[in-house]
């Protein structure tokens, strides 16, 4: 059994996206920054209107997915194939963007706390130009273990063994095999769970602050971890939750231009191309 020790730590980049949102980037803060398969993770959290009403209006997407987590608050999607899907507390949508998808993620309220997630997770080059597709899932649906001393493990995405329980998370792929779980543990809590080896894998603090092995993961921090087969996580005096995000690296080129992401610089041009043609769908 080997654990995974933390290789790279650094700070959420404060920032802002859509029209204006405030959220913090803990992942891809620059394109050379990242960990494949994943690309991007911004974590938005505001009790202030103001950082989050005007949201993100329609744009497009090219070549790569979406998971969206919300944590708490409303937020609305709509589509050009005339979907729309509602996410509350605890929903997730999975969006498949493939050759094209013109969207908006809209707030549905106008005070209150708004706080989530979304990852970007990239697509294999034989993928890329898939039809667009998409799936809303329930907060009530996704698989829960309750962990001693009051804490809760939520499976996003992959599998995974613990307590002599198997989960099954609702986004599964066989090509990226991506691993999120939201784990939330009490003050003093310590919890080992596997990891895959071979897999890249990174933690995101967004409560609290924990430590593992002898690194501390302050709040807002995300860790880097080098390879291994479990994770061996300690709670601080007031507990922590955190973000597990695991996957297998593509080993493709990546070239994004804002909203596309392909694997050449003449794909990006034709798919701005298409963009402004109307043919992007």
């Amino acid at each position: 059994m080997n654990h995974r020790e933390v290789i790279t730590l650094y700070p959420a980049l404060a920032t802002s996206d859509g029209a204006g949102v405030k959220l913090k980037r803990a992942l891809g803060q620059s394109q050379r920054q990242r960990m494949d398969p994943f690309l991007m993770m911004d974590n938005f959290s505001s009790d202030d209107a103001a950082d989050y009403i005007a949201g993100f209006p329609e744009h497009p997407h090219r070549g790569f997915e979406t998971i969206t987590y919300m944590l708490d608050g409303h937020m609305l999607h709509r589509d050009h194939m005339g979907n729309e899907g509602h996410l509350r507390a605890g929903d997730v949508q999975w969006m498949t963007a493939g050759r094209g998808v013109i969207h908006s993620e809209m707030p549905q309220q106008e005070a209150g706390r708004m706080r989530g997630f979304q990852i970007w997770l990239n697509l294999p080059a034989a993928l890329k130009m898939q039809p667009a597709h998409y799936q809303d899932i329930r907060a009530a649906t996704l698989p829960r273990l309750a962990l001693d001393g009051d804490g809760e493990l939520v499976l996003l995405a992959g599998t995974l063994t613990l307590n002599n329980q198997s989960l099954t998370g609702p986004i599964q792929s066989e090509h990226t095999r991506p691993l999120i779980v939201d784990i939330r543990l009490a003050p003093h809590q310590q919890l080992t769970l596997p990891v895959p080896a071979g897999l890249g894998a990174l933690v995101y603090a967004f409560e609290g602050a924990l430590q593992l092995g002898n690194t501390l993961l302050p709040h807002e921090h995300t860790a880097l971890l080098g390879d291994g087969d479990r994770l061996t996580l300690l709670a601080g005096d007031q507990g922590g939750r955190l973000l597990l995000l695991a996957g297998k690296a593509l080993n493709e080129p990546v070239v994004q231009y804002g909203p596309f992401v392909m694997n050449s610089m003449e794909e990006i041009e034709q798919a701005m191309m298409d963009y402004r043609a109307g043919k992007l769908v």
